[in-house]
């Protein structure tokens, strides 16, 4: 399986340190996020990983040459001319996956020791039979400000920010009772994720997903019993360096 790490934002909740790096190269440890997650991926056989870069993309580029790719081979997605968000980037880089099934996709500024492998077995479980199976994302049941919203069979029918209550859905049709997840930023993609998406340009994979959930099956995969962490926030780099070694 090829992976993709969502290396290209700004990181503007990282400030200072993103005033002069690009938030993919904090440090927890003595080592990077994004070598972090590379050596993550390592462990469960994804050696080929698409990295796209905006913010200071010139520093993680030279990061991944002078380290061999940390072991891996390091594709580049450049979005230097504009950044595209999640859903664009994603997009963006649909030519390195020509001819994969599935692949995955993380955001570099988590932590996490979530088992790949389940991931994979439940993905392979839930898209079986499935008409236009798109995509299985990873969630837990920690507290967030924003959740995703699953039917009672499972699948992606909306959004809810819970501090705004603003809610956006897949269709025309709400649910009276949906199933709050909080997305952990992982996921499994399907080819028929780009056969069936409109957008263009810059968009989050959020909004990109509650269209594409009208026209095929999102399933969830829940995690709550791994460890995750959003190092994003400074004072979560002190928290991961007490747990990631």
């Amino acid at each position: 399986m090829r992976a993709m790490i969502l290396a290209a934002g700004l990181g503007t909740r990282l400030k200072p340190f993103t005033n002069l790096h690009p938030k993919a190269l904090a440090m927890v440890n003595g080592k990077s996020l994004l070598q972090r997650n590379i050596e993550y991926l390592q462990a469960f056989g994804i050696n080929e990983v698409v990295v796209n870069v905006h913010h200071f993309a010139d520093q993680i580029i030279d990061a991944v040459n002078a380290n061999a790719g940390w072991g891996s081979t390091i594709f580049i997605s450049d979005e230097s001319g504009e950044v595209l968000e999640t859903g664009g980037g994603v997009l963006f880089a649909a030519p390195f996956f020509e001819g994969k099934e599935n692949w995955l996709v993380m955001n570099a500024d988590i932590l996490t020791n979530l088992d790949i492998d389940k991931l994979i077995a439940a993905d392979k479980v839930l898209s079986e039979g499935a008409e236009n199976y798109i995509a299985t994302l990873a969630v837990t049941n920690r507290v967030s400000s924003r959740n995703l919203l699953f039917n009672e069979a499972g699948n992606l029918t909306g959004w809810r920010n819970n501090s705004t209550r603003e809610e956006k859905w897949s269709s025309n049709e709400t649910h009276p009772s949906p199933i709050a997840k909080a997305f952990s930023g992982i996921q499994i993609l399907h080819t028929s994720f780009y056969n069936t998406i409109s957008m263009t340009g810059k968009f989050s994979l959020i909004d990109a997903y509650l269209q594409v959930a009208a026209k095929g099956t999102i399933g969830y995969y829940d995690h709550s019993d791994s460890i995750l962490l959003d190092v994003g926030k400074p004072e979560n780099i002190e928290k991961a360096e007490s747990i990631f070694k």
